[in-house]
């Protein structure tokens, strides 16, 4: 994997890829969560709240600090607040998503605060928190250890970090399968639905360039994780991974 970090079509830097992403996502914001349910049958759901049962432990304290990054409009961040409790921390780099985020954290009487912020530079000090998640963001970073290197810094010794990303399913049968179905009828299907059929290109091609789930684990314990851990959702088509600082 030579890759190092994601590359829409058109871009030749990391700049460009991160201006076009955010440009992306600004477009697709209005209908984005009525897209991912309906492509993923809401199985989405599923997946975040293994992510939260994962990180149960650190939610439950009541002192610790905890940050979803690249939150878009928010889904996983409800659910954190939910099991934690109490109010949260969510960022992402895109004002829309942010708007839409804001929006159904008022809905839902939920009291986090959001801030805009890019992953790769977060306004954190070093060591200021003991959580940070984030779910289908990371793939969409313009240098993927740059990120884990930044994650890493604002984590306190004993902090944690979670990863919830599309990968490429281990079965070689059912990746053909899915890869045929992401590249031929997704694009077709989430532009109907988000009005951007570009946005529902870019999603199977930023899986397929995507550090698979054992890279993803090396990489992370190459940044300074310990105890790193994955597992396969769904057949492979998700992995989540958490990874612990000493």
């Amino acid at each position: 994997m030579s890759v190092s970090g994601t590359t829409p079509d058109g871009t030749a830097s990391e700049r460009e890829a991160s201006r076009w992403v955010r440009s992306m996502f600004g477009r697709v914001a209005p209908r984005y969560d009525l897209a991912n349910h309906l492509l993923s049958a809401n199985i989405d759901k599923h997946w975040r709240n293994v992510t939260v049962r994962r990180v149960r432990d650190i939610l439950r304290r009541p002192d610790s600090r905890v940050l979803d990054l690249a939150c878009g409009t928010g889904d996983l961040l409800v659910a954190l607040e939910r099991e934690a409790g109490r109010a949260l921390v969510g960022s992402d780099f895109c004002h829309p998503m942010l708007e839409g985020a804001r929006e159904k954290l008022n809905r839902t009487g939920l009291r986090s605060t959001l801030f805009e912020g890019d992953g790769l530079a977060l306004p954190l000090r070093d060591a200021s928190l003991d959580l940070i998640t984030i779910a289908f963001g990371y793939r969409n970073f313009a240098n993927y250890r740059a990120g884990l290197i930044e994650m890493r810094r604002v984590l306190r010794p004993g902090g944690a970090l979670a990863i919830l990303e599309f990968t490429q399913p281990p079965n070689k049968a059912f990746a053909a399968l899915y890869n045929w179905y992401s590249r031929k009828v997704l694009p077709i299907l989430g532009g109907i639905i988000s009005g951007a059929p570009e946005a529902y290109k870019y999603l199977p091609e930023s899986v397929r360039k995507f550090p698979e789930a054992p890279e993803l684990s090396a990489m992370m314990k190459d940044t300074g994780f310990h105890q790193v851990d994955w597992e396969y959702m769904t057949f492979g088509i998700v992995a989540l991974h958490v990874g612990r600082l000493r």
